[in-house]
């Protein structure tokens, strides 16, 4: 799996979780989502995304890097 893939199925399942927590527990969780979108949103702008820097650290690669040998 490569940071840009791990970074859309976390804020995908950050989506549909809040989502469901919005509507079946408390309406406040929709702040949640809100917060999901615009992080999306100024991470295009500004290329900083906090998950894309964990992912990173945790040994995935980005697309495009070539993969590691396998032993």
């Amino acid at each position: 799996m490569t940071v840009e893939n791990a970074v859309r199925a976390l804020a995908g399942s950050f989506v549909v979780a809040s989502l469901a927590l919005g509507y079946w527990v408390h309406p406040g969780f929709f702040l949640f989502t809100a917060f999901v979108g615009l992080n999306l949103f100024q991470s295009a702008f500004t290329g900083i995304c906090p998950a894309t820097m964990i992912f990173r650290k945790m040994g995935l690669r980005d697309a495009g890097s070539p993969a590691p040998p396998r032993s």
